[in-house]
């Protein structure tokens, strides 16, 4: 599956069924007969949470069926299950064998490791923007943005309502990047609707303009507001974000990946992809995966940076050639 699915499956297992995510063609090269395997392991109050699912396709089945499903904290189950049997705290129970046991079994408080993990599942952000998508109109309010972030209206308002001091944060960063912002208004258009505009002012002179009608990157400078305000409002949070580059112009590059990494090193997490020179150069060798493969008839392997054989900069490396994957 590709990088953005995968993370989209963990965050969304709990409203789709396993057919909606997961298809044949999602089997490498086809073959059906290997199961599918998911694993993520994520940090909890310094407890190690481990989670794995493995997914089957069986010749005589119409659609996917779970193979096995594990959910571990501090190398201590939580619950294990094999096929259609579940085991949760010595007891067993069956569940249907196209139905991931984790959104239905039921929390015992709200300290229950499980409970803890679907929550910090659920607050992922995973994000793919489509600035043509992003109109800034809402007709409610989130705290959940979609990955093309065709609902960032509904975010943006969510956001403002949960939590009014965000509006500082949003202002502060827009003003870094576009100094002649004077203000923006979330504007009610009907009974429950919103339409977001900018203003603009520059040498005594003033320009109001819709939020659909800013450029792809100064909706992406907005997007990136959301998200440290996000962050520090209710998070902390997860976020992946693939190539949150696209868009922006070489100048702007670097400093928008800085306001990202400084945000999240004061709490939560930032995983960004990338293919351009100015983002890969804001991450350091300890931090830097790099995922490659010799052909498409074999799987991506991911290597740390910093356990590779790189001389100096690793794109001044890749560009010469230099590099032994």
């Amino acid at each position: 599956m590709d990088r953005i699915s995968c993370f989209t499956y963990f965050k969304q297992v709990s409203i789709h069924t396993l057919r909606s995510i997961v298809q044949i063609q999602d089997f490498a090269r086809g073959r059906t007969d290997v199961p599918i395997r998911f694993e993520i392991e994520v940090l909890i109050d310094d407890k190690l949470y481990q989670y794995s699912l493995a997914l089957e396709w069986p010749k005589e089945f119409e659609e996917l069926r779970i193979f096995e499903e594990q959910l571990l904290v501090s190398n201590e189950p939580i619950y294990s299950r094999q096929g259609a049997s579940v085991t949760l705290h010595d007891a067993q129970f069956r569940v249907d064998w196209h139905l991931v046991a984790l959104p239905v079994i039921q929390r015992r408080s709200e300290a229950d490791p499980l409970h803890l993990f679907k929550m910090w599942l659920a607050r992922m952000i995973i994000l793919a923007p489509r600035p043509s998508l992003m109109t800034g109109e809402s007709k409610g309010e989130t705290l959940k943005p979609k990955r093309d972030c065709s609902n960032f209206g509904d975010w943006f308002s969510g956001l403002l309502i949960r939590y009014p001091a965000a509006y500082m944060q949003v202002d502060q960063y827009l003003r870094e990047v576009m100094p002649d912002i004077a203000d923006f208004q979330n504007d009610f258009t009907g009974k429950k609707s919103k339409i977001l505009s900018v203003q603009f002012q520059a040498n005594q002179a003033e320009m109001r303009v819709d939020f659909k009608d800013l450029s792809d990157g100064e909706k992406c400078f907005f997007l990136c507001a959301v998200v440290l305000a996000a962050n520090k409002s209710y998070g902390p949070l997860f976020c992946f974000w693939d190539e949150p580059d696209s868009f922006l112009s070489l100048s702007e590059v670097g400093h928008f990946i800085t306001s990202l990494r400084r945000s999240f090193e004061k709490g939560g997490q930032i995983l960004a992809t990338s293919h351009h020179s100015e983002a890969i150069r804001k991450f350091s060798n300890e931090n830097t995966l790099v995922l490659y493969r010799k052909n498409h008839l074999e799987p991506t392997l991911i290597r740390l940076l910093s356990e590779m054989s790189v001389k100096g900069d690793l794109v001044d490396t890749l560009i010469r050639g230099d590099i032994a994957l």
